[in-house]
């Protein structure tokens, strides 16, 4: 599972192949214990779960990149490689 960003303690990953079970471009993030499943085109939780502060992190960082996760999940869903994407600052 490749990891494209981290800042704070949370890490951002992305599967390849990931959108059989959930149609919708997604990332995961992981803090903690916590692991959620984050839709890239609005930030809806689809699965899971991070404590609040960290999920809206995570929701900033999802509108600020969204344009290159649109790309990073189209060569993921194709099994290519992905890019890194910068960590909120």
């Amino acid at each position: 599972m490749p990891v494209i960003s981290s800042f704070y303690g949370i890490v951002i990953m992305m599967f390849f192949f990931d959108n059989r079970r959930h149609n919708r471009p997604h990332i995961h993030a992981e803090y903690a214990e916590y692991e959620a499943l984050v839709a890239i085109d609005n930030g809806d939780v689809l699965e899971g779960g991070l404590p609040i502060r960290q999920m809206r992190l995570v929701q900033a960082w999802v509108e600020i990149h969204y344009e290159e996760l649109k790309s990073d999940w189209q060569l993921a869903v194709q099994g290519k490689q992905i890019a890194k994407i910068d960590p909120l600052r």
